[in-house]
């Protein structure tokens, strides 16, 4: 068997997240649906929520189908299902029917998210032993960048051809490439090492980092740790979704900038959030997966504390831009940090389960914001609330820190 050039599965493993990352572009489609259908912004909203929900729920049910059959046939399912949704959300806008656009869009398209954001990732996992954190970092940064791409593209595409033809040429081009780049996926051979690798072993410059343990999904859920990953990313998405949703009024209420000065705030903010990926993933091969949590909670901690009170303009912004950098890094270095600590055996599976913690803080970070703008009048109050949250995150990634410890200390005994 020739053996694949890794660095081509992390491209093929963009190739599927950069495709699958466009959901986070809905909001180009919302106000040419809403003046094509005459539909409220509730009425289109809802097949975003959908999709979300869908993702959430097939990348935790899937996890073991994934792991069983491998990122390949997982990830052509990921296609079919993502090119089929989007294809046939073009069907429900012809036919003005919002229960097929629930359909294709949110059920048929949420499970192409789900399976298709976990099927490579526990691959390059084990493609990438020296580099865990900057490979999942790759590929999820494609996610976070996709809206960029995206967004331009469907604006011009219903410009030009109006809004169910763009969703047939974008559910074609979405399935070629993640096709395409499924095609190229594989599994290494079990205890695969880069040669580079194995020769800085040999000259005893690099050491095999072992993992903490090597636990499947039902072992896994036993343990203090994996409630302690869900939590921590639970809180960071929790904070950073509601600071995404309200953004632009935050920052004119708090700063005072124009509707316009904003928007472009809001569009670097995807910069960010995208860059953060691979930064953050990236230096946790370094300063290890639970040091880069605990930094992560430490300074969101200030930075909400704090933002209320800045009235400087490029310093509120300069923390914005933190608070999403790390509300993307917190996405991309999960992936390591359940390898790290539970091993590659059902890294998919267990990766699918932990992600469910992103489909429920997408529900209760935007009520809370809400709740709280509601009750007292002002964004600002929310920060404190959040800054909250984090102190709670910080203690427990300081625990997940302590119990770790004390299994090696056992292990080495």
């Amino acid at each position: 068997m020739i053996e694949k050039n890794r660095w081509l599965m992390a491209l093929s493993a963009v190739g599927v997240h950069i495709c699958i990352g466009s959901v986070y572009a809905w909001s180009v489609y919302v106000k040419p649906i809403q003046e094509h259908m005459s539909w409220t912004l509730t009425d289109v909203t809802i097949a975003f929520s959908i999709a979300i929900f869908f993702l959430g729920l097939s990348a935790a049910l899937m996890g073991k189908f994934v792991e069983k059959n491998g990122p390949r046939v997982s990830a052509i399912l990921a296609a079919s299902l993502f090119g089929l949704g989007t294809a046939g959300s073009g069907l429900a806008i012809m036919m003005e029917s919002k229960m097929l656009l629930y359909f294709f869009y949110g059920v048929l398209g949420g499970c192409g998210l789900g399976i298709g954001y976990i099927s490579p990732v526990s691959t390059l996992v084990k493609w990438f032993p020296d580099k865990r954190g900057m490979a999942t970092g790759l590929a999820i940064m494609g996610f976070g960048f996709a809206s960029a791409i995206w967004g331009p593209t469907i604006k011009i595409l219903i410009e030009a051809v109006g809004i169910s033809s763009t969703f047939f040429i974008l559910g074609a081009v979405y399935f070629v490439v993640m096709f395409s780049s499924a095609l190229y996926l594989q599994a290494p051979q079990d205890g695969y090492l880069p040669e580079k690798f194995k020769k800085k072993i040999k000259e005893g410059k690099k050491k095999i980092k072992e993992d903490l343990q090597n636990l499947g999904l039902n072992e896994a859920v036993k343990t203090p740790r994996f409630y302690g990953l869900w939590l921590m990313l639970f809180i960071n998405v929790t904070c950073g979704i509601a600071i995404i949703g309200v953004a632009s009024p935050l920052l004119q209420e708090v700063i005072g900038i124009s509707a316009i000065a904003a928007a472009a705030a809001v569009g670097l903010m995807g910069i960010f959030n995208g860059a953060g990926r691979i930064f953050w993933a990236s230096l946790s091969d370094y300063l290890t997966r639970p040091v880069v949590y605990i930094i992560f909670f430490l300074t969101q901690a200030i930075a909400f504390y704090i933002l209320p009170s800045i009235s400087e303009i490029v310093v509120f912004q300069v923390l914005l831009f933190f608070i999403m950098s790390c509300y993307g890094g917190g996405f991309a270095s999960i992936p390591a940090y359940i390898g790290d600590i539970f091993g590659t055996k059902e890294l998919g599976a267990i990766h699918g389960y932990i992600l469910t913690a992103w489909a429920a803080a997408g529900l209760v970070g935007p009520l809370i914001i809400s709740m709280v703008k509601d009750s007292t009048g002002s964004y600002s109050q929310t920060l404190y609330v959040f800054a909250g949250f984090f102190i709670v995150a910080l203690i427990i990634s300081i625990l997940m820190l302590i119990n770790i410890k004390t299994i090696q200390k056992k292990k080495a005994k």
